[in-house]
């Protein structure tokens, strides 16, 4: 009778967890750390501020418990950008992959693959790929 009642409460459990969840507290608590793949947080949205086309963002360790640290990916395909905003916080944009036009404060200049931009509290900023190209960037910044 025992194990009956122990496999129910365990299969009870399984189907109404969240098992990416209980992975990662598993992967943090045994091993100290978490690894997470572009499949398991790749979402399609529009340009974040605004900006307006198609992208892709993978906003890894989202879910982790007190990692006070914004990782993330974004691939603006054509047509895409991220609009011209005031920055709250600093915020690093670094650039895998493409090419495109930074505007910071009021100028525009070009970007490319190994450019790292820091953006400053106070400072206005937006981000648009070149004609017909699909522009990759990493974005850190730290989480209030």
């Amino acid at each position: 009778m025992g194990y009956r009642y122990l496999l129910s409460f365990f299969l009870v459990l399984l189907l109404t967890s969240d098992t990416s969840l209980l992975a990662q507290e598993k992967a943090t608590e045994q091993k100290g750390y978490v690894l997470e793949q572009d499949a398991q947080v790749a979402k399609k949205q529009p340009g974040p501020h605004n900006g307006g086309g198609e992208t892709v963002a993978y906003s890894f360790f989202e879910g982790v418990p007190d990692f006070k640290t914004a990782f993330r990916k974004r691939v603006l395909k054509p047509g895409a950008s991220i609009g011209y905003h005031l920055q709250k916080e600093d915020e690093v944009y670094y650039i895998l992959s493409g090419t495109g036009q930074m505007q910071m404060n009021g100028k525009t200049f070009p970007v490319k693959p190994g450019d790292a931009i820091l953006t400053r509290p106070g400072s206005s900023h937006g981000l648009t790929p070149d004609k017909d190209t699909e522009l990759t960037l990493l974005i850190v910044y730290e989480k209030k």
